[in-house]
């Protein structure tokens, strides 16, 4: 398996790594629209949530369920005028090949970063997979993700040594969601050598302390995506009240013209 020399925009995803004081805020996106709408508010890179993909057909999420949904949302959004990221639950297989292979689809898709879990697996499993996923895909930024904080355990000592093996494994960066303690977040930074991603949570730190704590990445996950389920119900809710629903509503012209401007900008780089 080879994959095709990196296309231009990949050195500028590692980049927004690697700006001092200003991580990357990435938001999730489950579907066109939502990820062309949030690229039109000047977010330069999306990334997809595994919940969203899984939720929209009806199948769990974080059990190997959804490859080929995956894979075709990588393929709708990957034309985008936008960096694109997937979130590829661990690999949907525990073979380090098949992962090499499912990474290069994503990355023939147009993807330029994947996010890979654990599952609090193996991590010598895990780092093979890294190591399968960076010989074959060499452009493509592998996000590693331990889940020893979001399974609600926190064993530090554990979150510790699965990062280092994943760094070795060659990822470019590593992802401990849950995580929120500031001082455990600036541990954290200060023991790794290549960027940390932490997930965003309401009750954590701001965007601007996480900058402070020397966070590169910050990752919105479901987030958005149960945000606007809750938003669907409010409204819905509202109007069986006799209650004007309140929050912003996107007219029917202004979701059209997401579909334009999207059309447009890629017609605008297949003759360019």
């Amino acid at each position: 398996m080879t994959a095709e020399p990196a296309p231009a925009t990949a050195p500028s995803f590692a980049g927004l790594h690697h700006r001092p004081g200003e991580p990357l805020l990435l938001p999730n996106a489950w579907d066109h629209a939502s990820a062309a709408a949030l690229a039109a508010r000047g977010f330069p890179a999306i990334a997809t949530t595994s919940l969203a993909v899984a939720a929209a057909v009806g199948l769990p999420d974080g059990e190997a369920a959804t490859r080929e949904h995956t894979v075709r949302l990588a393929l709708t959004l990957g034309s985008g005028p936008w960096l694109l990221s997937v979130d590829a639950e661990d690999g949907f297989s525990d073979d380090p090949d098949e992962v090499a292979a499912l990474c290069d689809a994503l990355w023939a898709a147009g993807a330029v970063g994947v996010n890979l879990e654990d599952g609090l697996g193996p991590a010598g499993r895990h780092a093979e997979k890294i190591a399968a996923v960076k010989a074959a895909v060499p452009g493509l930024f592998v996000n590693a993700r331990t889940d020893t904080y979001w399974s609600g355990a926190g064993d530090e000592r554990d979150t510790l040594r699965r990062l280092d093996a994943y760094q070795e494994a060659g990822a470019d960066g590593v992802f401990v969601p849950g995580v929120t303690d500031p001082g455990r977040i600036a541990a954290l930074v200060r023991h790794t050598a290549v960027p940390l991603n932490v997930l965003y949570s309401p009750a954590g730190p701001t965007l601007a302390r996480l900058a402070d704590l020397g966070v590169r990445r910050v990752s919105l996950g479901s987030l958005l995506y149960r945000r606007a389920l809750g938003a669907a119900l409010d409204a819905v809710a509202d109007i069986a009240a006799g209650r004007t629903p309140g929050g912003t509503t996107p007219s029917y012209a202004d979701v059209r013209a997401l579909e334009r401007s999207v059309s447009v900008s890629a017609s605008a780089n297949s003759t360019g």
